[in-house]
């Protein structure tokens, strides 16, 4: 009988030594607590294309989905183009429609693109169209773009108070289609913020912040 429990108790003894030897295992209570505790990942990615600019987000499944948000700043943000359904300024100026009856405010602002920057590209002719509605916007300056416009010693196509007679053509009417895309905020400046420009030949050393040079015109806030 005595020789009955010791073998059993060996053998008993010998069950507890190898679970003792196959838990202590080094690495498994490791590898499976962090198996267990792994969240599932559910990979989402997301392609915005703007300006060769790929962002691409990660979502789990212990939240719902969330929409990209931009980094940066605000004013990087609002540098950002505006959604058109034009995939340039040239062709966004050929989809612009123009109202039959022009107002003052859109005749003051196309004059001041046609007579400054008729000459000039697209970009440039939509930053000096920026100048006269931020001029307006500043509270430096008269608040109508008329008011800007005419104000006294400002533009030098504005002679005795008075405007000169505008030639009927495709400048005049791209100068329209500028003032309008300029008015709706439908396409980014290039010079933006801007309340000052002069030609590139004068330098009337103003000691402003400059902008950018886009053509033929010096832009400054």
């Amino acid at each position: 009988m005595s020789r009955f429990y010791s073998a059993a108790g060996v053998a008993a003894i010998a069950m507890v030594a190898a679970t003792t030897v196959f838990v202590a295992e080094p690495g498994f209570a490791t590898d499976l607590g962090a198996d267990i505790a792994a969240p599932k990942l559910l990979i989402s990615e997301t392609e915005i294309l703007d300006d060769a600019t790929v962002m691409e987000t990660t979502q789990t499944d212990l939240a719902p989905a969330q929409t990209p948000i931009l980094d940066g700043t605000a004013d990087e943000q609002a540098d950002v183009e505006p959604l058109v359904s034009a995939s340039s300024l040239a062709e966004l100026v050929s989809q612009t429609s123009i109202p039959s009856r022009i107002d003052a405010e859109l005749r003051c602002l196309a004059s001041t693109v046609y007579f400054e920057a008729r000459g000039e590209s697209l970009r440039g002719q939509l930053a000096v169209a920026h100048v006269v509605i931020n001029r307006s916007e500043s509270g430096r300056f008269p608040a109508s773009l008329c008011g800007v416009v005419y104000q006294p010693s400002q533009f030098s196509f504005i002679r005795s108070g008075k405007m000169p007679r505008v030639r009927e053509g495709r400048q005049w009417s791209n100068a329209l289609a500028i003032a309008q895309i300029a008015m709706d905020d439908s396409w980014k400046s290039h010079a933006s913020g801007a309340l000052y420009f002069h030609a590139r030949h004068v330098s009337p050393n103003w000691g402003k912040k400059r902008i950018a040079q886009i053509d033929n015109h010096i832009f400054y806030r």
